[in-house]
């Protein structure tokens, strides 16, 4: 499904040009002109129709804002090219809670992306094919595994899959607005199927009127979303990275705020009402059975005609350009999770590069996350819009501040005391193509950060204010559970490394090697065991066996000389059928009498080629070694035995081992087993 695995040396092959970049990272703000001017609607269609003239002052508010961070971001692309991001940002220069703060606060947006963008593709799936309504669970978390299965084929191969999609949306979309107001110019503007309904608005006090339109602004602001995905993948850009992500990002931000402009335009040009409740559209009588037209598709409609096959192209390319901007997420989402992997915030295995040279375990780790929610949540666009853009504005105001005291910092160092610039550096490797800042640069982006800092926190504030009793309680929750459990793994991470760390001076004590074959019966595995036992040349060699029975334990004795083994067999009581117990107990004693000599356990175990004969077996040697492994001074020597079944596994299929692929081995089929016994006939 994933493809063959690739050798490292493939790295670069797997980065990204600009034209291959802008629809891996900017496909989640892009595709959000699909549902915030619908959004931005709805919620001043709570107050009436009336609320309407509102929007373009809305709107402009919202564009301000996205050029302003758009124009913040270029300056954090420049100073910390190295990936983190706002993380990095806010960790190095406001400290290790703030760090944390923004790490679980994009963590939870990323999810958050996938979650709503997905909903929203399915939601206008089904404004085409309201046929598909039942099954909107089931579609969502569908595309969810599809989106997955195609990140783990690797970042080239998925910014080629998804390419076509979202640059088709953004010129089928830049066609629909054009055409939409040329008409309106020649007199004939497109009428949207929901004009002809009025709108049932709430009696509103003045101070709710406000709360109205900042609430709306709040959920216009969602055509943000994503815009700091550029900062985080940076690594995954061609040389030279720096000017590359900039470039991608003033190209993302120009085109997602004509099309969010735009489409708000025409949309009330097309006099769209997108009611929160359907049944508050006075005059739809099929309010309560039918799924309400999505905004884009009534300005398609409009403009086009419900039945033409441009309102079907704009219909299918808007659903997958929702659909794949959970591909930012899913590239957003390991990246980061790598970052604070190699920080200690995270599990080591989320900076472990798959086959396909990403880190897979981010990209499953986002999927069932998403999944989950999805499922919780019903798909209901809705409900999980309110969940939305809470952490990305969190991040957004900490990575600004942290950049404002990066600036002060650098203009502190511009200069010596005695007055005399400082000597200009050479350029890191990552930032190759940039040129060195001036003390004019340098407060240039000072100004360019403080203000998008302002700005951020002031939206955070309305954000929070607007929509934490609509379910943003949620996420709120769920950030400082997340920073708890970073800040437990980093503190997990740091008691480990001083317990295990190497000592001034170390004293090598052991005396003496002894070792131990546990019998249970007379059986091949067991004696394949002691054969290895004796080849290893221990100073010391015995067989021990736990009686859990007299008749089984005189039976062993017998077949035990009968075999002519010249190793001493030590039978040790248990009274109370635990195997484990006695053994430890006499290795204690043992150690009492003879000093520190390292003990070694040979126990052999079985290799199944069978999910289902592992249910068969009772796993008594698991539980045994786990228990041995706490006792100071012994190690545990595993003797596999391969059952025929494992002939699947290494014989006869010809399978590759685990890593022979990644090692460029060729593939032998491993011939059947004569004998397991090798030099069986030796005995001591």
């Amino acid at each position: 499904m994933i493809g063959d695995p690739l050798p490292s040396e493939h790295l670069e092959g797997q980065l990204l040009p600009k034209k291959l970049a802008l629809p891996i990272f900017a496909s989640d703000p892009l595709s959000s002109v699909a549902y915030a001017p619908q959004e931005l609607v709805m919620i001043l269609l709570i107050g009436g129709l009336a609320f309407l003239s509102f929007a373009p002052w809305v709107a402009t508010a919202v564009v301000i804002l996205l050029v302003t961070v758009v124009l913040s971001y270029r300056q954090l692309i420049r100073a910390y090219p190295s990936g983190g991001g706002d993380y990095e940002v806010a960790h190095k220069n406001l400290g290790e809670k703030a760090g944390l703060v923004v790490a679980s606060a994009l963590l939870v947006d990323y999810v958050m992306t996938v979650v709503v963008s997905v909903a929203s593709g399915v939601d206008n799936i089904i404004s085409a094919i309201p046929e598909l309504n039942p099954f909107r669970v089931e579609l969502a978390v569908l595309f969810v595994i599809i989106l997955a299965a195609v990140n783990l084929r690797g970042v080239s191969e998925s910014s080629k899959a998804f390419a076509v999609p979202t640059y088709l949306f953004i010129g089928s979309v830049l066609v629909m607005i054009v055409v939409g107001l040329v008409r309106t110019v020649l007199g004939d503007p497109p009428v949207a199927e929901s004009a002809q309904y009025a709108v049932e608005g709430e009696s509103l006090t003045q101070a709710a009127i406000v709360l109205l339109l900042l609430r709306s602004f709040a959920s216009g602001c969602s055509a943000l979303t994503g815009v700091e995905a550029i900062s985080n993948g940076v690594p995954a850009f061609r040389r030279p990275k720096i000017r590359n992500a900039q470039s991608t990002l003033a190209l993302m931000g120009g085109i997602a705020i004509v099309l969010f402009a735009g489409l708000t335009t025409l949309a009330l040009v097309a006099n769209v009402h997108y009611a929160e409740n359907p049944c508050n559209l006075i005059g739809w009588e099929g309010c309560a059975t039918e799924p309400q037209q999505s905004l884009m598709a009534q300005v398609a409609a409009a403009t086009f005609g419900e039945s033409s096959v441009l309102f079907y192209v704009i219909q299918a390319t808007t659903a997958l350009v929702l659909l794949l901007a959970a591909n930012t997420a899913f590239n957003g989402f390991p990246l980061l999770g790598s970052v604070l992997a190699h920080d200690g915030y995270a599990p080591k295995s989320l900076s472990t590069r798959g086959d396909r040279l990403i880190y897979s375990n981010g990209v499953i780790i986002l999927a069932l996350a998403a999944t989950f929610i999805l499922v919780v949540f019903q798909a209901n666009l809705t409900v999980l819009i309110q969940l939305y853009i809470i952490g990305v504005f969190v991040s957004f105001t900490l990575g600004q501040t942290g950049m404002v005291r990066h600036w002060l910092r650098e203009l502190g160092k511009s200069r010596h005391p005695s007055g005399s610039k400082l000597p200009k550096r050479p350029p890191r490797p990552e930032e190759e193509g940039a040129k060195p800042l001036t003390r004019a640069a340098i407060t240039r982006a000072l100004v360019i950060n403080a203000v998008g800092a302002v700005m951020t926190a002031v939206v955070l504030i309305v954000v929070t204010i607007t929509k934490f009793t609509h379910g943003a309680w949620i996420v709120f929750l769920l950030m400082p559970i997340l920073f708890l459990l970073m800040l437990g793994v980093n503190r997990y991470y740091r008691d480990v490394e001083k317990e295990i760390a190497v000592d001034a001076t170390t004293t090598f004590g052991a005396t003496g090697d002894h070792a131990i074959v546990l019998v249970g019966r007379m059986q091949k595995p067991t004696l394949k065991a002691l054969d290895y036992a004796i080849a290893a040349r221990h100073d010391s060699l015995e067989a021990v066996h736990v009686s859990l029975d007299e008749e089984a334990t005189k039976r062993l004795k017998k077949e035990w000389m009968k075999q002519n083994i010249h190793v001493k067999l030590r039978i040790l009581s248990s009274p109370y059928r635990d195997l484990s117990y006695p053994l430890i107990q006499y290795i204690k004693h043992r150690r009492e009498e003879f000093g520190p000599e390292v003990v070694t356990v040979y126990m052999p175990q079985f290799i199944v080629g069978h999910w289902w004969e592992n249910l068969l077996h009772n796993h008594k040697a698991r539980r045994i070694r786990q228990k041995l492994l706490l006792v100071h001074g012994v190690t545990v020597s595993l003797v596999p035995w391969l059952l025929d079944s494992s002939d699947l596994l290494y014989g006869r299929r010809s399978r590759p081992l685990p890593g022979q692929d990644r090692r460029g081995e060729p593939v032998r089929p491993v011939p059947r087993r004569p004998h397991q016994l090798e030099g069986t006939g030796r005995r001591r």
